[in-house]
């Protein structure tokens, strides 16, 4: 346990520092914003497509996906299922806080506890996800809260996460390998995402002023931090799958919430204050839960 918070630690430091940087108003409140988006828009596609168009896409990755996919639709059912009695705003923060992740914090923890090896598979699980989880996402909360769906899947045709995955795919089955200069760019940007992206996930953690139903909070949680998790160590006693990819599986179940459910609840009319105490309430709590479900993780390892 305590070698497994160690290796977390760094990285929740630096969350926390950002969090110190931006409330002293160091650099500055527009720094943090135009930083938001050179992570969004330039550093994080750039890690995506330096990792994936050179990987190894040829070992399986279907009890990978199996794994990555278990977590996450047995979790956004269970948000679906505790929204039903409750107002539709609320429930569709519920359903964003029971089933997404913040990729920028698992991205690193993968890297921290398990390398440069824990890092590629973790971005490929980014690639199997991400246009799942926004396109799913999406659609049940047009369901809920009507309207504004179609401009919502059409800024995700445009999302650049999803658009350098799309890319890395198509060069690494074209064959083209590591091209001169686009490559070793990319992988000097990619290597300079991680810190910064960290820095502006404390950045944007908001302890002031935060509203919302404790109980709501609550169930959220249950799916993020208990089904989620728990779906997946299961998928796992059944498969038998890699080790690694099963530890790299279980960071993305037991991660916080990520920020952009907070921009995504306000364009679609949601909840957006609750969804902001959501986000907020389970990236602090996830400095216990991670470290914990990684030993449960390794517990399950040494029994199967």
């Amino acid at each position: 346990m305590l070698t497994i918070f160690l290796a977390i630690a760094p990285v929740f430091a630096l969350i926390l520092m950002g969090y110190g940087l931006r409330r002293g108003g160091i650099p500055s409140t527009e720094f943090w914003n135009l930083n938001d988006r050179l992570v969004y828009w330039v550093l994080m596609p750039a890690l995506f497509f330096a990792k994936i168009s050179v990987a190894d896409l040829s070992g399986g990755l279907g009890n990978y996906a199996v794994l990555l996919y278990a977590g996450f639709f047995t979790a956004i059912f269970c948000g679906w299922l505790f929204g039903r009695r409750v107002a539709a705003p609320q429930a569709s923060s519920l359903l964003q806080g029971s089933a997404r992740f913040n990729t920028f914090i698992g991205l690193a923890i993968a890297e921290a506890v398990f390398g440069t090896t824990g890092l590629q598979i973790a971005v490929l699980g980014s690639a199997l996800l991400v246009p799942v989880v926004n396109v799913t996402v999406v659609t049940l909360m047009t369901r809920q809260l009507g309207g504004g769906g179609k401009s919502i899947l059409h800024g995700l045709v445009k999302n650049p996460l999803i658009l350098s995955i799309c890319a890395g795919v198509l060069f690494n089955l074209a064959g083209l390998n590591a091209v001169p200069v686009l490559h070793e760019m990319t992988r000097i940007l990619g290597d300079a995402a991680l810190p910064m992206m960290l820095l502006c996930v404390g950045a944007n953690l908001k302890l002031r002023g935060l509203t919302g139903s404790i109980k709501i909070i609550g169930l959220s949680m249950i799916g993020k931090f208990l089904i989620n998790p728990a779906a997946v160590i299961l998928a796992a006693w059944i498969l038998g799958p890699d080790p690694l990819a099963f530890q790299i599986a279980l960071i993305f179940a037991a991660l916080p919430t990520g920020v952009a459910s907070y921009t995504l609840a306000r364009e679609m009319r949601g909840d957006a204050s609750l969804m902001a105490a959501i986000i907020t309430t389970q990236t602090l709590l996830s400095f216990v839960t991670l470290p914990l479900t990684l030993l449960i993780g390794q517990v399950v390892l040494s029994l199967n």
